[in-house]
Formats: C-alpha cells, structure tokens, sequence
C-alpha cells in the first residue's frame, strides 16, 4: 500500500500537503485544527500590529478568489503567544515579512524557537512595502536570515521573473523555494464604475492559476538544487500529483479550504493513495519530477 510520508529538508511530513499561508492560520484554535495536513504555515507575522487594507478585502469570482488582506497580523510578540507550545504537537512553518534584512533578521530570530521551519513571504503583490520592494534584496535577506538561525529557511516567490528570484534566493542559501503567490489582479463593479476591493487591486487565487503554478515549478526543477513547493489552485488529488510530476516535493492549499472545506486535506490524502496503489507507486519521492526527467 502506497504511503504519503515526505521529507522537506529536515522536516518530515505524514503526507505532501501544507496549510498555505493566510487561511485558518492566526489563532491557536484553527491551527490546532489542522492535523490532517502534513504541515501548516502560519499567517505572515510582522514586528507589529498591522490592521491591513479597508474593506471590502475579498470578492468572489468564477475561478477563485480575490484577495486584498494587507497582511493584518497582531505583531510577533503576540503572535508568539498565540501559538507557545504548538511545535510539539504540528509542524509548524513561520510566515514572517519584513522591509529590509534586519527586520527578517529579528523576526526570525524571535520566531525560530516556536516553529520548525521559516518560510519568508517576499512577494505579496498588494503590499508594495513587503512585495516588490522587498524583491531586488532576495538574496541579501535570504543570508541574512539563514546566517542567523538553524532551521530550513523557504522563500516564497511570485510568478515574475521567477527564475533570477530563485537564483537570487539560493545564493541565499536558502533551503527551499515556495512558488507561486497570488497574482496581481482587478475587479470592478460595472454599476458604479469603481474596483470592488479596498485596496483596488489584490492577489487572485484558486484554480484558474494552477496551470501557471505546475509551470513555474516545472521550470524551477529545472534549474534549482533545493526542494520546491508547490502552491496555487490546488483542489483535487489530480491537482496535486501534476505538481508533484512538475518537480514538487510537497504542495500548500489555501483557496481549495474556502470552497472544500477543512476535510479536503483527508479527501486528498485518501484520493492520492488509491491513484498510487492503481498506478504502482509505493511513495511520494516516486513521483516528484517524472515529468522534468522524461
């Protein structure tokens, strides 16, 4: 019987799916709520509280969602109550975003005990402060940061120019790269003439980027040496083995949780084991990559 057990550097997993970041992730009751994903990333944390974009911060559309949160977060020294003690129980992955090398310095510093893992969010597409401006110093941060704790450091990247970002981020030495984020979108109501969001534009998620994920891990496994993660429109078990096949060792859902509900992470899990006992897969580390090695 084929079995889901993964590794991601030195974290092991009981199966390939992560909580993504920015779902059921801020308060220690949803995350504890999470133990059929094989880890969870916590919401993006900052040095202080941030209240984010004005309403409205979420809309609706076909193939997904829409989303312009503005990283809300309470600060690190609150979060870090929020969540004292979970590491023994779940993987936990730590979400930070900063402005410059030193503010992901300190907060990693300040976070590394209460988690297994960093994962540094250096490309939200609504926050220009901690997106795009953040983007050139990849490499610079990425040092900085790995130079400063003993734990796997990811970096998550957006679609632009995603490759040189990856580059970037592995003569940071990173441990891993997490691709993609949301993309950079628009709604606008037709009756009033105005963008729905707050915050006009905001990052699109859910299943009309899937293709544009498998993509860009395809082409990161490719060129990159260090485990890949995949994210984006991942809804079905389907879904998750065109990622893995692309060169994925492990994938992060977010939207699939709004439209499937928690129990999508025991569906999936069930689902990925009957395709792998059909097909004659014994383990997940069979199927990373077939697609780049033929």
């Amino acid at each position: 019987m084929a079995t889901l057990d993964t590794h991601l550097v030195t974290l092991h997993l009981s199966n390939p799916l992560i909580l993504a970041s920015g779902v059921l992730d801020m308060t220690r009751s949803s995350l504890k709520g999470m133990t059929a994903a094989g880890a969870v990333v916590t919401k993006s944390i900052g040095l202080d509280e941030r209240k984010g974009h004005p309403n409205p911060t979420v809309v609706e559309l076909e193939y997904g969602l829409l989303n312009a949160m503005g990283l809300p977060n309470p600060g690190i020294d609150a979060f870090l109550e929020e969540i004292r003690g979970l590491k023994k129980k779940q993987i936990l992955i730590g979400s930070i975003f900063g402005k410059d090398s030193q503010e992901f310095s300190l907060l990693a510093q300040k976070m590394q005990d209460h988690v297994s893992a960093l994962e540094l969010n250096m490309s939200c597409p609504h926050v220009q402060d901690y997106g795009a401006s953040v983007t050139p110093a990849i490499e610079k941060i990425t040092r900085t940061v790995t130079t400063t704790v003993d734990i796997p450091v990811f970096v998550k990247l957006g679609m632009e120019n995603i490759i040189c970002n990856a580059q970037a981020a592995q003569r940071g030495n990173a441990s891993g790269i997490v691709a993609i984020n949301t993309l950079p979108a628009m709604a606008i109501d037709i009756e009033t003439t105005l963008p729905i969001l707050g915050n006009k534009t905001g990052g699109y998620s859910g299943s009309a980027i899937k293709p544009i994920g498998v993509r860009c891990i395809y082409e990161l496994a490719r060129t990159c040496d260090v485990p890949l993660i995949g994210v984006g429109g991942i809804m079905t078990a389907e879904d998750v083995l065109q990622y893995l096949m692309a060169g994925a060792s492990a994938v992060q859902m977010g939207t699939s949780l709004y439209s499937r509900g928690v129990n999508v992470f025991t569906v999936i899990c069930q689902k990925l084991k009957e395709w792998m006992d059909c097909h004659g897969y014994s383990n997940i580390d069979d199927l990373v990559g077939l697609a780049v090695k033929k």
